[in-house]
């Protein structure tokens, strides 16, 4: 089983929909797969069509279970876990896609618990989701768009890290920062966890003849500051965003269109990121110049 946080200190780029078309589209490749709602505002579980509404949904909350755990609570997480797998039912080899859902009131009582018990706690979900390890082949984690103690705990569950970014300078900086937080993960947690910074994925950029000064800088930029950007970055695309409403990711809404595409090209440079060396890695090529329209 392989644990992939999403993760930046930047809201607003699209963070949310990389987790979950990512999750979406290994489960279309066959995998079984986990997404895990670590942000308090819930999003990933909108996107599959799941919303945590009454007393007995939110007892299936992750913030429940989290609280449960860390005051010594044996609460499985078989028990509250969705099955989205019906999202997948038009492709006959698709294989298994679940959720981890989250609501606000309980996840942000588990990220107070959490700071409060110190760095001793920040292991608690990489423990929990070692348990599922023959359950699932991927576990993809929706996480915080700020530094907090959930944040910190995302990065420590995970054996990858990816980044997002758009092309605007504050982005930059966010993915920056997130990508140097990774470093420290193995001194925050004793040596426990020592997740790997994959790369950097370049979210609702334009084709090159829109290209801009800003944009040509950020995405040089992210080569610059050893962001390690993937070579397919996403365009922007309303389909992307309107799948939201419909609880049904893009890569499967439109998996024979742009949204699927591009999305499957990523999947593909994330997984044989995971099986190469770092110097192996194919990156963009550095863009000369820049466009004085803007």
């Amino acid at each position: 089983m392989k644990v992939i946080a999403v993760a930046t200190q930047k809201g607003g780029v699209g963070k949310t929909s990389t987790t979950v078309n990512l999750a979406a589209g290994l489960a279309l490749a066959g995998a079984r797969v986990l997404i895990v709602d670590l942000d308090p505002q819930a999003q990933a579980g909108t996107a599959v069509g799941v919303n945590l509404v009454g007393e007995e949904q939110l007892a299936r909350s992750l913030g429940w279970v989290l609280q449960g755990r860390l005051q010594g609570m044996k609460m499985p997480l078989s028990t509250v876990w969705f099955d989205r797998s019906e999202l997948l039912r038009e492709w006959e080899s698709a294989g298994s896609l679940h959720l981890l859902a989250c609501e606000e009131s309980t996840m942000t009582a588990a990220q107070d618990l959490i700071h409060k018990k110190g760095f001793q706690a920040t292991p608690i979900l990489r423990r929990m989701l070692l348990e599922l390890e023959s359950d699932f082949d991927f576990v993809v984690i929706d996480t915080p768009p700020a530094v907090s103690s959930l944040s910190a705990t995302a990065l420590a569950a995970a054996d990858y890290v990816v980044t997002v970014a758009v092309p605007e300078y504050p982005a930059l900086k966010g993915a920056a920062t997130t990508r140097g937080t990774v470093d420290f993960v193995p001194d925050r947690t004793g040596g426990e966890c020592n997740p790997q910074y994959l790369g950097a994925v370049l979210n609702r950029s334009n084709p090159p003849s829109k290209w801009k000064t800003q944009e040509v800088n950020v995405r040089n930029g992210m080569l610059t500051n050893d962001l390690h950007p993937f070579k397919t970055d996403i365009r922007l695309d309303n389909r992307i965003s309107d799948s939201f409403a419909f609880g049904i990711p893009a890569v499967i809404r439109f998996a024979n269109h742009a949204p699927g595409k591009m999305y499957s090209e990523l999947m593909g440079q994330i997984v044989e990121r995971m099986q190469l060396p770092v110097e192996k890695w194919q990156l963009p090529e550095l863009i000369e110049g820049e466009d004085s329209g803007e």
